[in-house]
């Protein structure tokens, strides 16, 4: 990731538990694999999609460089 990119650190912190298969496999594509697992992605409208279709289910936070 160069220098000045916008990042986003992706949290996931509601249990997968009853939701249905598309939102467990967009999850899983965010990397995320347990409650309170963080992960850091670039700031894209991909992955600004991904996270509009969990976001009941995440927290994002933008990170400082």
């Amino acid at each position: 990731m160069s220098a000045g990119e916008r990042k986003l650190r992706v949290t996931l912190v509601r249990s997968l538990i009853g939701r249905p298969w598309k939102q467990r496999r967009t999850i899983r594509a965010l990397g995320l694999k347990r409650i309170n697992h963080s992960v850091v992605h670039r700031d894209t409208p991909e992955i600004r999609g991904m996270i509009r279709r969990v976001t009941h289910l995440v927290r994002v936070e933008p990170m400082e460089e």
